[in-house]
């Protein structure tokens, strides 16, 4: 098999899973308002009164986040232990159990309380493997990278988010347009669902096909005589404070864009901003399909002229320009000015997220680099990326501002640009 070969296998193997995770989570976004009407019980005082569904469905969208640092940290040890495809094949055999739970999931009217503890276990398997997610397939993207390709190499992670994001919008807005509501009520709503537990298979051949990476076998040897010491969660985070904290500070950044930027983009458009569903599809499509292009290409720029600088810019570019162009939008919103705005978001999360994730390797060595990724990433994610929606939506109706999501990504965006500074460029080391 040829080096070329290999390259595809292991971006294909790294990305799938990833892309598999987050498709399964904006769709399951995507049809909450039906998982809650048909998997939770009404008022039986008042039927119209939906307000159980509607806090039933929130707690269980919020038991995935609460597991994903228990997944973070048990998949990324075992990771750094057992190797980067062993945790990844876990961690999408976990998915499709996650999934198949949802796809064939007894409705509450079929058999009652136990169809809502049916999606429950399907959040938790949810939350627990896309824990594990990020930080092993991001660690095997850069340690099988070529000398010299980590930026290319690492862009591809936040490539198959987008990707997920641009599929899981279309499949979500094709529904809607192909069946009628008493279908989709019915049956329609479980097929995106299904179109995921399809990809498993090939996710899970994929991925078992892929060689576990030089670096990591050299350091499964190095333990195995007794030169390096595997290395415990607390023990990681006394010896690695500092990067664990510089990498907390760059994933707020990344979960407050995809959280508010994206995945609320509809949400704040239709509610807020009074503006049409299908034109916010599109616009949201828009902004991811750009980024899925930019961002190789970005990430190969960084291997020519370094990451730490990138994301400084990146950051400070996009700091800069929130504030005129939400207030711009606001003042008088239309769909053109929302694509406008959105393009240019995009442009600087785009030159952000094509480092985003080599950055985060490159803070940890390779015998913490699992657990590492996963501790920082997913305790910043569920702070605030399980918490955005509420926070932002409070925040206008305590405001009456609708430029509150604008506030709010700023704050997480100064964070980030405050992190990047302190980041110690591995970018020449090969480890």
């Amino acid at each position: 098999m040829t080096t070329h070969t290999v390259s595809k296998r292991n971006i294909v193997a790294a990305v799938i899973g990833n892309a598999l995770e987050w498709y399964d989570f904006l769709v399951f976004a995507f049809m909450t308002p039906i998982v809650a009407k048909l998997f939770f019980p009404s008022n039986p005082d008042n039927p119209d009164d939906n307000i159980n569904q509607i806090l039933m469905t929130t707690a269980v969208f919020g038991v995935g986040f609460f597991m994903r640092p228990v997944g973070g940290i048990l998949l990324g040890l075992y990771g750094d232990r057992k190797g980067r495809k062993a945790a990844m094949v876990l961690v999408t055999m976990l998915m499709a159990v996650a999934i198949a739970l949802i796809t064939l999931a007894p409705t509450y009217a079929a058999v009652g309380i136990l169809a809502p503890l049916f999606i429950v276990l399907a959040r938790l398997l949810q939350g627990f493997a896309a824990g594990g997610e990020f930080g092993t397939s991001t660690a095997l993207l850069i340690e099988l990278a070529p000398p010299g390709k980590r930026g290319f190499y690492g862009s591809w992670q936040m490539t198959g988010q987008m990707l997920a994001l641009l599929i899981g919008a279309a499949t979500g807005t094709l529904i809607t347009e192909l069946f009628t509501q008493e279908q989709l009520m019915g049956w329609a709503w479980r097929l995106p669902f299904a179109v995921g537990l399809l990809i498993v298979p090939v996710a899970i051949y994929i991925r078992r096909h892929v060689e576990e990476p030089e670096v990591f076998k050299q350091l499964q040897a190095e333990q195995q005589s007794g030169k390096v010491r595997q290395m415990g969660l607390l023990e990681m985070l006394r010896t690695h404070a500092r990067e664990t904290l510089v990498g907390m500070g760059l994933v707020v950044t990344a979960t407050v864009s995809i959280y508010i930027t994206f995945t609320y983009l509809v949400t704040y458009s239709t509610v807020t901003l009074k503006l049409p569903i299908h034109d916010a599809f599109l616009v949201q499509m828009a902004g991811a399909a750009l980024m899925v292009v930019l961002m190789p290409f970005m990430g190969a720029l960084s291997d020519r002229i370094g990451r730490r600088g990138m994301t400084i810019a990146s950051l400070i570019g996009y700091l800069a320009v929130l504030y005129p162009m939400y207030s711009w939008l606001t003042d008088g919103p239309t769909v053109h000015k929302l694509l406008v705005t959105q393009i240019v978001v995009c442009l600087f999360v785009a030159m952000f997220f094509s480092v985003f994730s080599t950055v985060m390797a490159e803070l940890f060595p390779p015998h913490v680099r699992s657990v590492g990724m996963s501790m920082a990433y997913n305790i910043a994610v569920m702070v605030f990326g399980g918490f955005a929606q509420f926070i932002v939506t409070w925040l206008i109706r305590s405001t009456g501002s609708p430029m509150a999501p604008a506030f709010y990504v700023m704050f997480g965006v100064a964070l980030g640009a405050i992190a990047s500074f302190f980041i110690h460029a591995r970018a020449h080391e090969q480890s």
